[in-house]
């Protein structure tokens, strides 16, 4: 009798769904890309998810966030993410943390508890931060670099850190990552040059911590693509599906 996994099993095998099945992985970010990469994790039967937000979904996400709507304008991502993970797959165990990463918020998290550890904020120290844990505890990490102020869905690339360019978030990865020694770190980076956004008063000013000057422009369908690639191969790293990055 089919079943909601029916077709994914004719290409990861029932092995492989008991692989996800029994995974749990944490998705630091719910934004632009994070949302998508939920939704996928979600969609192939990851088995627990621990989702890491501390912020609210507002108007200006509806362009290109997965779970804003304006039925969930004002709600925490992380719960609007759960409500709708609870809605693909109910058996799913998703656990909450509505914090925001940091040096100052990392001993919250014991990686060792993961799979997998999945990178979409936007914060150099965050993202420094957590690579550096990952690494520490042996857990595969992936991150995703910039997609703000850019048009090409189909430049986004796999590759490590070392071998990125044309980002300007990689770059100043790749120097620090670099200067701690840290090596082997998957990252989804596009190399397309930023287009240049237009000013905007209204707009929220910028976290403290981002590796942003200003607000950068996004559409729906740039960060959307990162996000489902970094999905795709965190599923295929947990299935030991064969593949390769540059």
């Amino acid at each position: 009798m089919p079943d909601q996994y029916s077709r994914t099993r004719l290409l990861l095998g029932q092995e492989g769904l008991h692989k996800l099945r029994a995974s749990r992985v944490i998705l630091f970010g719910l934004g632009g890309v994070g949302g998508y990469t939920a939704e996928a994790l979600a969609r192939a039967g990851i088995g627990a998810i621990d989702l890491v937000d501390d912020d609210t979904i507002n108007p200006t996400n509806l362009n290109r966030q997965l779970l804003a709507l304006h039925s969930t304008v004002g709600l925490s991502k992380v719960e609007a993410a759960r409500a709708r993970i609870a809605d693909i797959d109910p058996g799913i165990v998703v656990t909450t943390h509505e914090t925001f990463y940091l040096p100052e918020t990392a001993d919250q998290f014991d990686f060792t508890q993961y799979d997998y550890v999945i990178d979409a904020i936007d914060t150099v120290t965050g993202k420094l931060q957590l690579i550096a844990r990952a690494k520490e505890t042996g857990v595969p990490v992936i991150s995703c670099m910039g997609t703000g102020n850019k048009l090409d869905a189909t430049a986004f690339r796999v590759a490590d850190i070392s071998k990125t360019s044309g980002c300007a978030l990689a770059r100043i990865m790749r120097k620090e990552c670099s200067k701690r020694g840290i090596k082997g770190v998957k990252v989804v980076y596009s190399p397309e040059l930023p287009t240049d956004a237009q000013s905007d008063e209204t707009l929220e000013p910028q976290r403290e911590g981002s590796s942003r000057r200003s607000t950068p422009g996004s559409v729906s369908f740039v960060p959307a693509v990162a996000g489902l690639i970094m999905a795709g191969e965190v599923i295929k790293d947990l299935c030991q599906v064969e593949g390769k990055y540059d």
